[in-house]
């Protein structure tokens, strides 16, 4: 069953500040709607990529030192969702993602799981065309498209904004790396949601940058609801991403989604839920979101390449499964650790393989093999 059909569109040639009425690049409960829709309701609705149109197809690696991270992600929305009261959780259905014809892949210095391994900036510009995206910056490649919404979800309450900005402020002083509110470059440019908006680069108990890249189209994603009307936000589209995005981007891109949405009352309350939760009611194309037909894999330890045993690391054990990819990416197919790298964030997926061996976990990393031309 559903409802009435609405559109919300966005002008690619602009960055979001120039219409503003259309989006927002943070989170918080006091930025009005572009939108009132009804349970059921369908919408389209149009989105800027990652960098807020930053990256063209004639930028340079060098232009990504000029790079404002203060405008990352420009977000179409909020979308109020009429009856979304805090306790129920918003069952988003993605009918459908229509992916533009540019794409890139960034390593931005500074950023990404492995920044301290790679300081200076690269770029990969892809050509997407059915189902494809190649590119001269990585050649002998070819990517098979499964887009999705890297980041998707609702305002937090004042008080679940309060929360998140007291936790996330304290990890700071600890000397975590987080990004505290900061009104340059955001949208709206005043008031509180510039001075206290929550920046959209983490995932937290509204969904936002979750970067699941099986929320694909006939994904269903459930939020918790903390704000009335729910106010929904989504952006940040991916052509393709390896489980982990692990340089920091993946195929970013604008894009539009197909939208539905339906409410469960009362029931993030009744089970407590505090996390985002998703399903998929027939597995997602292609299969190689399931495992690849033809894969190379590397493992990762909780051991240092000097040799120095970390007990149940995990983390450590991720890293060490990415550089070994690398190292081997770059002796079997010649590639420079750039482009190995930007090649893991793309296509590269992480599983951890076990757990429970004590001292060493183990991840293993796998390389489709299906990726080459």
């Amino acid at each position: 069953m559903s409802g009435s059909e609405h559109h919300i569109q966005i002008d690619s040639g602009k960055r979001l500040a120039e219409q503003p009425t259309r989006g927002h690049n943070r989170w918080h409960p006091e930025i009005p709607p572009v939108l009132r829709v009804d349970a059921g309701d369908r919408v389209t609705i149009e989105t800027l990529d990652a960098f807020d149109g930053q990256i063209t197809p004639d930028s340079s690696a060098g232009d990504i030192r000029a790079i404002d991270l203060n405008l990352v992600h420009p977000l179409t929305g909020p979308v109020y969702v009429n009856g979304a009261e805090p306790g129920d959780l918003l069952e988003v259905r993605l009918l459908g993602v229509k992916p533009a014809d540019f794409g890139y892949t960034i390593l931005v210095p500074g950023f990404g799981f492995l920044r301290d391994e790679f300081p200076e900036p690269f770029i990969v510009k892809w050509e997407i065309a059915n189902g494809y995206a190649h590119s001269a910056d990585l050649p002998g490649v070819r990517i098979s498209g499964a887009p999705f919404p890297g980041t998707i979800g609702l305002a937090p309450s004042r008080r679940l904004l309060a929360e998140i900005t007291n936790r996330e402020q304290a990890l700071a002083a600890t000397g975590g790396f987080v990004l505290t509110p900061a009104s340059a470059g955001a949208v709206p440019s005043a008031g509180r949601p510039a001075a206290e908006g929550l920046r959209t680069i983490p995932p937290r108990e509204i969904a936002g940058n979750l970067d699941i890249k099986q929320l694909t189209a006939g994904a269903k994603l459930f939020v918790p609801v903390s704000e009335q009307g729910a106010l929904f936000s989504i952006g940040d589209a991916h052509f393709a991403q390896g489980d982990s995005e692990c340089c920091g981007t993946a195929i970013e891109m604008n894009a539009a989604f197909d939208l539905e949405f339906h409410l469960l009352k009362g029931e993030a309350r009744r089970r407590s839920l505090r996390r985002p939760e998703f399903s998929h009611d027939s597995y997602m194309p292609p299969d190689s979101l399931a495992g690849p037909r033809r894969f190379y894999a590397t493992t990762g330890m909780s051991i240092t390449r000097e040799g120095q045993n970390r007990s149940e690391d995990v983390t450590l054990a991720v890293r060490d499964a990415l550089l070994n990819m690398i190292d081997y990416l770059q002796d079997r197919y010649g590639y420079s650790r750039e482009q190995s790298y930007a090649l893991c964030s793309v296509a590269v997926d992480l599983k951890v393989s076990e757990l429970v061996d004590v001292p060493n976990v183990t991840v293993s990393a796998f390389l489709p093999l299906d990726v080459f031309i």
